[in-house]
């Protein structure tokens, strides 16, 4: 198992509209698609409150590859987006990581 930690930048006043945006649509098209979340956080305590940080798990590298490409050529997907984002972009910056466990993680 990998792990991919994501952290979004919102333009400034848009994480409402970003976290609505997850709970309302993407969530659902990932269970399409079979990607599966560990976690997301907003920061109590940071450098910035625009932030939303998220964790996805995944079998292998190939395995995320063909589930991000499945879901970045879903219909649904782009027609939510395109419409979540018609006052303009929801997303300034996007940080990645993949993440591989350690011989003694909770997570493996």
């Amino acid at each position: 198992m990998i792990y991919e930690l994501r952290v979004y930048y919102a333009m400034p006043g848009r994480l409402p509209d970003l976290i609505k945006r997850f709970e309302d649509v993407t969530l659902k098209i990932w269970d399409k698609h079979q990607i599966k979340q560990v976690g997301f956080w907003t920061d109590l305590i940071g450098t910035s409150s625009q932030k939303l940080t998220y964790m996805l798990a995944w079998d292998s590298l190939a395995d995320r590859e063909h589930k991000w490409n499945t879901f970045y050529a879903d219909k649904e997907w782009i027609e939510a987006k395109a419409e979540t984002e018609k006052s303009g972009t929801l997303v300034s910056n996007v940080e990645n990581s993949i993440l591989k466990p350690t011989s003694y993680s909770a997570l493996k």
